[in-house]
């Protein structure tokens, strides 16, 4: 009986380091994004395949912007000279396009998803 104690201690140590690590692997550093003079910098990111993602943008213009994307189903309005955090999902390999909605002309970047 004693020998059953000792191995379920074993397993449930276990299980807690397995569910630690997978934790700490889910909660990467966010993606660092930047907007000034209404470019995207950098203009690509990069992003694990199937793994959640956290990108921080920073509006250094004193004017707002609107982070836009259909693909990653992201819109989520940047006050001038702040910052905001999207979470996206998991992601399948591609490259997923994200723009400022209201300068989309000239303000636009991508997610290249790996």
């Amino acid at each position: 009986m004693r020998m059953l104690t000792n191995f379920g201690r074993g397993v449930g140590a276990l299980a807690v380091a397995l569910a630690v690590c997978g934790a700490a692997r889910a909660e990467s550093a966010p993606i660092q994004l930047s907007l000034k003079d209404h470019l995207f910098t950098p203009a690509e990111i990069t992003a694990p395949a199937n793994q959640p993602v956290t990108i921080e943008i920073s509006n250094q213009d004193a004017t707002p912007a609107e982070f836009e994307s259909k693909q990653l189903r992201v819109e989520k309005v940047v006050a001038g000279n702040s910052k905001i955090t999207v979470q996206v999902r998991p992601l399948p390999p591609g490259r997923y396009r994200f723009y400022d909605d209201y300068h989309e002309k000239t303000t636009e970047g991508f997610l290249i998803v790996r």
